[in-house]
């Protein structure tokens, strides 16, 4: 791209904000950045070292760890895609579980999490050419971002995707991934820290009812209109 726009994506949870994000990423050779791995990283990190436990969150301990916690991401090119690194060690697959999707809404409204995170954020974007996705890149990250999208969908059609991702790994029940989903539903936007909200000028997508070939090319229409 030789305008070196950055281009935020936030939306609900599972709703494919990541799966838009590394297809405009590959498309047009941005650096893509998953802002909700960071987030389950630091939970990772927590639930490894005691210090969320049954749903409690010692405020203490998290504020003397998290300045030793480093997340990076690195680019496998043998599988293509970006991995994410805590302290150095890949912890890709440890994240993507249940027990860090149940617990990173817990983590993701302390405010020197969202802090920490925020101005990391924001300085991988100063040079541009960059797609984040999570859910304030639009209003907090990247207020300017020249371009903005917005993405949702039905929660049961979202659990159920959810579903048969997970199901390929581990036993797990429907109606736990959904009530888990709306969980985070109601947690992300109701937050007093950067609640998830759509930016006024960005672009809302329901993908509830189309593929994700008819989604990209809506919005690989876009993005063709100002790239230039």
């Amino acid at each position: 791209m030789r305008n070196k726009i950055n281009i935020a994506i936030d939306g609900h949870s599972s709703c494919g904000k990541s799966t838009i994000a590394k297809a405009i990423s590959k498309k047009y050779k941005m650096k893509y950045i998953d802002t909700g791995a960071m987030y389950r990283a630091i939970t990772l990190f927590c639930l490894q070292n005691e210090i969320l436990r049954d749903g409690e969150i010692d405020l203490n301990l998290l504020k003397e760890e998290l300045p030793k916690i480093d997340v990076r991401f690195e680019y496998n090119h043998d599988k293509q895609l970006s991995e994410t690194f805590l302290n150095d060690e890949n912890i890709e697959s440890k994240i993507r579980g249940l027990e860090v999707s149940e617990n990173v809404s817990i983590i993701a409204k302390i405010q020197m999490v969202r802090e920490k995170l925020v101005i990391l954020q924001k300085s991988i974007g100063i040079e541009g050419n960059v797609v984040m996705d999570g859910r304030d890149i639009g209003t907090k990250v990247f207020p300017d971002a020249k371009l903005k999208f917005f993405v949702t969908a039905d929660v049961n059609i979202r659990a159920l995707r959810r579903w048969e991702e997970l199901r390929l790994k581990e036993d797990i029940d429907f109606d736990m991934v959904l009530q888990n989903l709306k969980m985070r539903d109601e947690n992300d936007s109701n937050r007093d820290i950067n609640p998830l909200k759509k930016a006024e000028d960005a672009i809302l997508i329901d993908n509830s009812e189309i593929s994700v070939l008819e989604q990209n090319k809506f919005i690989f229409s876009i993005i063709d209109k100002v790239k230039l």
